[in-house]
Order: C-alpha cells, then sequence, then structure tokens
C-alpha cells in the first residue's frame, strides 16, 4: 500500500476502535473521525488549548527576528508583525485541522524568519522578502505534488539535515543573546559580555533569569515552560519598570508598559505588500541560493516533526507512514504562501503540537482548538507588546538548545560525518548565514567521502549541490577574474 493511499478513515487504530463507535456520533465526531481515533472531544480540546499554549511564544520572538532594517533600511513595525504573525498561524493551523485532520499546529518558522532577517532582507525590501517566502511555499508544494520531496530527502544524508537543524539552533541562540544585551560586538575581540566584558542594567540580568527559569521548568517537565517564564520575567520587569529601578533607555525595545487598552483592532498593514520584481539587481545565483536554503529550513524540519508527531499520536505504522502525510505536507508548504502574503515569514510545523498529543489530541479537532485561539490573539496585541525584548530573547536561546539536542544522532567518531557536521553547525552563527553553513557542510562531505574512496555513495545530487556551492564560494574571485564589476 502506498503511503497516498492511506486515508485517515482507514488506519490501525481506526479499524480497532472502529466496532466501538457509538450509534448517533455528532457531526463533530463524524468529520473529525474522533471515536473512531479513540480519542473524545474533550482531550481534543485541552490538547488544543496546551497546544497553543507551548506555542505562544511565537507571536514574541517572530516580531523580534524580523525587527531589523531591509536594503532600503526599512523597518516592520511590532504591531503589525504580530498581527501578521498571529493570522497567518490561525489560518494554518485551522486549514490542517480542518483538512489534514491531524493534531499538528503550525506558525512561523523561527529558521524560516532567520534566513528572512539575515540573509534576504539585507539584500532586499521586506516586501521582495515575503515574496521569496511565496516562492519556497510554492516549490514546496510542487514537490509535495510531483513526488520529488521522497526522491531530496533521500539524497541529503541524514547527519548534515541533523547538523542544519543544529546549525539553525545556534544562529538562533546567537540572535537572543546579541538581542538581550548579554553578548555584544567587542573593540578588541569580535564578541564581549556585555558591552565592556561585563553584564551592564537590570534588563540583562532579567534576560538571564528568565533564561535560567525556562531551563528549569523544562527541567521539571513542565508543560508550557517557555510561555511560563516568559510571563513570570514580563511581570518581574513590569515591577522594575514601575519602581523606577530601571531608566527608560536601558530596555532594548521600549518599557514593559500597556500603551493604550489591552483589546485593539488587528493592524493588518503588512497583508497583501509583497513583491515578485527587481531580484535581478541581487543576482539570479542568489536568488537560487535563498530559495534553497528557505526549502531547507521550512521542509526538512517539517517532514521529520509530522513524522514524529504522528507516530507519537498513533498515527503512523511501523515504516513511519501516517494517514494524510502528502496533506499535511501541502498544507505546511502553503504555510509559506500564507505567511508571504500576511507578511509574517513562512508557516511550519511546530514540534510543540506533541504537548497537545502528551493530552490525548489525536484529530484535527485539536488544531482546530490552537488555530482559533490565535486568531482571538489578533484581538490583544497591545498585551502581547508589553513583553520586553530581553524577556523574549530568552526563548530564543531556549529553541536553540532544544534544536541542539540533535547531536544525539550524529556519529561523532565517523570524521566523513563530524566534519561536515561540525563545519555546517558553527559556521552558521560564526558567518551570520544560514547558507554558509549549508555549502561547507555539503561541500566538505563530498570532498571527505572521495578521499575515502567512498565517491559512490554521494549521489548525484550531492554532487551538483557541491558544484553549485562551489561557484557560491569562488564567486566573487571568478566575477574578478572574467573582470565582471
Amino acid at each position: 500500500m502506498t503511503q497516498q493511499s492511506i486515508e485517515p478513515e482507514a488506519t490501525a487504530q481506526d479499524a480497532g476502535a472502529g466496532s466501538r463507535v457509538p450509534a448517533g456520533r455528532s457531526w463533530l465526531d463524524r468529520y473529525f473521525h474522533i471515536s473512531r481515533r479513540g480519542s473524545t472531544v474533550a482531550r481534543e480540546v485541552r490538547g488544543g488549548v496546551t497546544t497553543f499554549m507551548a506555542m505562544a511564544y511565537i507571536l514574541l520572538l517572530n516580531p523580534l527576528i524580523l525587527s531589523g532594517k531591509d536594503v532600503a533600511g526599512d523597518t516592520l513595525g511590532r504591531q503589525a508583525l504580530i498581527t501578521a504573525t498571529a493570522f497567518a498561524a490561525a489560518l494554518t493551523t485551522l486549514l490542517m485541522g480542518f483538512v489534514g485532520k491531524v493534531p499538528l499546529a503550525l506558525a512561523a518558522g523561527l529558521s524560516v524568519s532567520g534566513v528572512i532577517s539575515s540573509q534576504v532582507a539585507p539584500e532586499m525590501t521586506w516586501p521582495q522578502a515575503m515574496g521569496m517566502c511565496v516562492v519556497y511555499g510554492v516549490v514546496i508544494m510542487l514537490l509535495v505534488v510531483t513526488g520529488l520531496r521522497e526522491m531530496i530527502m533521500n539524497a541529503i544524508p541524514l547527519a548534515l539535515k541533523h547538523g542544519i537543524t543544529m546549525g539553525i539552533g545556534m544562529f538562533i541562540a546567537l540572535i537572543g543573546f546579541y538581542k538581550s544585551g548579554f553578548v555584544h560586538q567587542g573593540k578588541a575581540t569580535p564578541v564581549t559580555l556585555g558591552p565592556a566584558g561585563e553584564l551592564a542594567g537590570w534588563p540583562v540580568l532579567l534576560f538571564a533569569g528568565t533564561l535560567l527559569l525556562i531551563f528549569m521548568l523544562q527541567a521539571r517537565n513542565v508543560p508550557g515552560a517557555i510561555l511560563i517564564g516568559i510571563v513570570g520575567g514580563t511581570v518581574v520587569a513590569a515591577i522594575l519598570n514601575a519602581a523606577g529601578a530601571v531608566a527608560p533607555g536601558q530596555w532594548a525595545a521600549g518599557p514593559p508598559e500597556l500603551r493604550g487598552g489591552a483589546v485593539s483592532m488587528p493592524d493588518f498593514s503588512l497583508f497583501g505588500q509583497v513583491e515578485f520584481g527587481g531580484w535581478g539587481q541581487v543576482g539570479v545565483m542568489t536568488v537560487g541560493l535563498i530559495v534553497f536554503t528557505l526549502v531547507l529550513a521550512g521542509f526538512f524540519d517539517a517532514m521529520a516533526t509530522i513524522i514524529g508527531v504522528g507516530t507519537e499520536a498513533g498515527l503512523a505504522d511501523a515504516k513511519g507512514r501516517m494517514p494524510g502525510l502528502s496533506k499535511a505536507l501541502f498544507i505546511d508548504g502553503a504555510g509559506g504562501v500564507i505567511g508571504g502574503v500576511a507578511g509574517g515569514s513562512g508557516q511550519t510545523v511546530f514540534v510543540e503540537s506533541a504537548t497537545g498529543v502528551g493530552e490525548g489530541a489525536r484529530t484535527g479537532l485539536a488544531s482546530a482548538v490552537t488555530g482559533v485561539f490565535f486568531a482571538a490573539c489578533l484581538f490583544f496585541t497591545p498585551l502581547t507588546a508589553i513583553v520586553p525584548q530581553e524577556v523574549a530573547s530568552a526563548a530564543l536561546v531556549v529553541i536553540g538548545a532544544m534544536m541542539l539536542m540533535n547531536a544525539r544522532h550524529v556519529d561523532w567518531a565517523d570524521r566523513a560525518t563530524a566534519i561536515p557536521v561540525f563545519l555546517t553547525v558553527v559556521l552558521m552563527p560564526f558567518t551570520y548565514t544560514i547558507t554558509t553553513g549549508v555549502a561547507a557542510g555539503v561541500i566538505s562531505y563530498t570532498a571527505i567521502k572521495t578521499a575515502q574512496g567512498r565517491a559512490r555513495e554521494i549521489g548525484a545530487f550531492m554532487w551538483g549541490l557541491t558544484a553549485i556551492f562551489l561557484v557560491y564560494f569562488a564567486l566573487h574571485p571568478i566575477e574578478s577574474w572574467l573582470g565582471v564589476h
């Protein structure tokens, strides 16, 4: 039986529970196959709320990552970014619930936003950058429809996939440390602790305290540890600010104060701000590499997350196949398009969906509940804007640490694996570009395999990538040699 032929109604778990389905089921039960999957409406609602609580931090972190300037020196408004983030998360998660019918929630991928902020915006305007999100989303949907996704997934070595995830985690952690003021650009050294070798001010100490609190909660397996840490850090920040312990200018993005009412109308000023022209000024090679990097950042993690959460929910068989996998991957790709049009970066499946599954979620109803909560957040952006940048930055470091845990899957005794993974991981934060890390990993993997006499194990796709990335690194010398300016 092929993967595409497996439908939600025909899973092994469904078949086993089919005889227990009570007569006179509600339309909700029939549509989401709640009884067939051994769940209840109450469990699905509880699971959906839990998932939302576990990933609500994205409403704060995505605007933080996208807070930089584009090539024209323009920035995106924080309120508008929160609205765009909430809207795109709500729409894509609702689609996953009602169409995919699986307990998976989506929101702005921090890895995708990292690429947009660090690599795309410095080369393009923000509308053009969001256009790149739309393009990469369309590419992923085409890969799913044509079945090429499996070929690409199989072509890239598993160790490099883990290395890419780890490198992005290090990159995100660096952003968190820098945005909080914990790490500064030094004068005598490339980076330094604080502005002059020591931490300065209450805000950065609050960052450190929030970071430790989240790690401690995670060590205790407390559900929603990141959100609890953010809320706790924000409360302390508000107290410090009200007591006058911190001067307003010491907060990186303004003091933690409620400006106006707690409820406001959504700011959709970024919606539809998408451009597809003007890419010629950055070059075809650069555009191609950006799209490829976005696909790497958004696609491979989604595949692993979907299968992993699906397995935990009992929806996958022994070979890792699960009902509606193609639909789920297609919706994940559509998240790139939706996020780009909304102005909030590409959407991808969140591993925090596993928290809802742990509470008993087994169907798309849980995703629908999560999506409704994200939609409700559209009207509470003033509350989310209270969170200081220093507190939100702590969550970035935590996410980076979680992504780095993929190191346990790497065979560090094999040089053909360890060296490419090492270069991939360290060069992403050291060069502040994700593409450079991927390129170094691919080239070194090919070179070491060849040196070991194992060139046949590389594969045509990896050889092609190696050639492209060699040109990427040598582009400037080649242009100089040819007299191109």
